[in-house]
């Protein structure tokens, strides 16, 4: 085993010595080299990083003599998923859906009473089919069984059933701030009511002819009879006090730390059905896999209407877990080098899958029941449960791993995203040292053949080859590693039988 990564670690240094002369002008001038360039080597660190998770899982599987085929598939569900817990709606803190609209008697009941509303109050009538956006002025409010039925001043265009009335309220004072050491202008609204606004909530700022404009409240003080906010983009001189404002409270349907441990759950809970699909039903891992590539990839775009998923709200916290680095140092030319977070995140796991599978009792359990089931299961050894193990620990991570994918990329398009990733992950697994045959594989030869095959995908990009030949050079790589596997069992065989 310890020759196998000795060799991936040589060709890993063979093809970066190439790399590096061969993007050097002229070529013995590394100084030039575009491979080795601040950018280049943090973006391999991360390839790295992100694909080293996907390999690691799926080396466990591959030492019981399994294989999961639904890992790319995995990574695309379980990145909507998190979009998806992750979900950001701004809601109108007065407002109330339309029941009923009549235009020759100008009146909207509302499903529900909206507080406050009195005559002479302003309101926005949104969604509706009579008109896409109209400001009205309230002349009467009466209550109606459990809602609330409005007659407004305005002519209404047409009767209706659809849409949402939301309560303006008035503006009584805008002023432009200029932040003196950035020279960033934001700017303050005082709004007249007492609200109960928070930072990350949002106001509409709505004048009944010339626009509508959406602000982030970056802080709000409340009085006794008005609300100061104060929004991150200046208001311009546009805005003042014959506008009207709409605050929106924000609703998150799940925080970051419980969304984040439930895609995890949910992806080792759909591992733990191809481990009793496996090992109860006895059906084939490659059929059992296959069908979970389709069904995971399927839910996806079922779930998001084959529309993208976006991480918007978190482009500046959360998603530095994904996309961030930990800066080492900056050069006199103002270039800095970090490390990427994910590869942080490589560390604990290959440290911790390399305890396991080395130090620990399961971790022999693995490699047995690969060499030999048969054997393993006459010595004692509880095979369903190692294999069931083994499954969950590769979903687990490919969930993992379809976070931090999910969190470096922004936006995930269900219908693509994740793709052939399965392939990236064997390539990288049979490339370290696991044999396709079971029983036999290493952690950190897996890391390194991850590394390896993102250095020749950077070959493809640096030395502007055809991407068409990213496939070629993947299925020459999981053929080449099978070739080298199946002639080091022959050579240990033929050892074998020679006498001594």
């Amino acid at each position: 085993m310890k020759g196998k990564i000795l060799g991936i670690f040589g060709l890993l240094v063979v093809l970066c010595v190439i790399m590096t002369f061969a993007t050097s002008t002229p070529w013995h001038d590394i100084s030039t080299s575009n491979f080795l360039k601040t950018g280049n080597l943090q973006n391999l660190l991360s390839r790295t990083a992100l694909y080293g998770i996907l390999g690691v899982g799926v080396s466990f599987v591959i030492i019981t003599s399994g294989i999961d085929l639904s890992i790319g598939s995995m990574v695309c569900f379980s990145g909507v998923l998190l979009a998806i817990f992750l979900q950001v709606d701004y809601r109108s803190i007065e407002s109330a859906a339309v029941v009923r609209l009549n235009a020759e008697t100008r009146q909207i009941e509302l499903q529900s009473p909206v507080d406050s509303l009195a005559a002479g109050d302003r309101i926005r009538f949104s969604g509706g089919k009579s008109a896409p956006t109209a400001v009205l002025t309230v002349v009467a409010v009466e209550s109606v069984g459990t809602g609330m039925r409005v007659t407004v001043e305005e002519a209404l265009a047409r009767d209706d059933s659809t849409g949402e009335v939301a309560r303006m309220l008035p503006i009584r004072d805008v002023e432009r701030i200029t932040d003196a050491e950035e020279g960033e202008a934001g700017g303050r609204v005082e709004i007249a009511s007492r609200l109960n606004l928070r930072a990350r909530d949002q106001v509409k700022l709505v004048h009944p002819k010339s626009g509508l404009r959406t602000e982030t409240i970056l802080t709000a003080d409340t009085g006794t009879d008005a609300t100061t906010v104060f929004i991150q983009n200046d208001p311009g001189s546009r805005v003042s006090s014959e506008w009207l404002a709409i605050p929106l409270k924000r609703h998150q349907r799940m925080s970051v730390p419980i969304a984040l441990l439930s895609v995890v759950l949910i992806s080792c809970g759909l591992g733990l059905v191809h481990g009793l699909l496996v090992t109860r039903a006895r059906l084939q891992p490659f059929v059992v896999t296959l069908c979970g590539l389709m069904i995971y990839r399927g839910l996806a775009r079922w779930l998001t209407g084959d529309n993208p998923a976006g991480f918007a709200e978190y482009a500046d916290g959360l998603c530095e877990l994904g996309s961030g680095r930990l800066n080492i140092y900056t050069d006199a030319a103002g270039q800095s080098f970090g490390i990427p977070y994910p590869f942080f995140v490589l560390v604990g796991v290959g440290v911790a899958a390399a305890i396991f599978l080395n130090r620990t009792i399961w971790g022999r359990y693995l490699l047995a029941l690969g060499r030999n089931e048969e054997a393993a299961l006459f010595s004692g050894i509880n095979t369903k449960q190692v294999t069931l193990l083994a499954y969950v620990i590769c979903t687990g991570l490919a969930g993992v791993g379809g976070i931090l994918f999910a969190l470096d990329s922004l936006s995930i398009s269900p219908s693509s995203f994740g793709n052939f990733f399965e392939l990236y992950a064997i390539a990288a697994a049979v490339l370290g040292g696991c044999s396709l045959r079971g029983g036999e594989g290493s952690i950190s030869g897996v890391i390194i053949g991850t590394a390896a095959m993102q250095v020749l995908n950077n070959l493809i990009v640096l030395l502007q080859i055809s991407a068409q030949l990213e496939g070629v050079i993947i299925g020459l790589v999981i053929l080449l590693g099978v070739l080298a596997d199946e002639g080091v069992k022959r050579l240990a065989t033929r050892r074998r039988r020679v006498p001594v």
